[in-house]
């Protein structure tokens, strides 16, 4: 039998005080930051782009999303608006479009990306812009509702850091 049992005690719960302390920490250095993860969707949609797979990009997105590709020309700004149904359809061959500098929000199950990207069609120049994604979470999933993109010339929008891409 211990000569102190109330020591013994005492650095018991002193030892289970600390080691409680520990683990909230732990287990929140092992959760999803949400902006990383809303990010990880706008990538996820890059990367489908250049791979030109329209199903993959459109599997990112809730059945209702949309999306608004928006360009200005002689200072006239105009919009069209696409489904993601119409985009499930679209010709993605040849495109490489490079995301960087993200910025991203989030806010319980909504989040949005703003991301300034280049593109090049076939090796070529075409244009930059920024993209906006709206994100969504469902079934403990982000999906994108809503996409809108500028497409503009330089120096309205800026190419991306590291040059151009290599060629095909």
């Amino acid at each position: 039998m211990s000569m102190h049992p109330k020591r013994t005690s005492i650095v018991g719960l002193g030892l289970t005080v600390a080691f409680a302390a520990l683990v909230p920490h732990a287990l929140s250095a092992q959760s999803t930051d949400p902006r990383a993860a809303v990010i990880a969707v706008a990538d996820s949609a890059l990367a489908a782009i250049t791979r030109g797979d329209a199903i993959a990009l459109t599997d990112l997105m809730v059945p209702e999303a949309v999306m608004f590709p928006t360009s200005t020309k002689d200072g006239v700004s105009t919009y069209r608006v696409r489904t993601r149904e119409g985009q499930r359809t679209a010709l993605l061959n040849g495109v490489v479009e490079r995301g960087f500098k993200p910025v991203a929000m989030v806010n319980g199950a909504v989040g949005m990306v703003w991301m300034p990207y280049d593109l090049y069609v076939n090796g070529a120049w075409s244009h930059c812009g920024a993209d906006l994604f709206t994100l969504v979470k469902a079934d403990r999933k982000w999906k994108i509702a809503s996409l809108a993109w500028s497409a503009e010339q330089t120096p309205v929008c800026e190419k991306h850091p590291s040059g151009p891409p290599p060629k095909p």
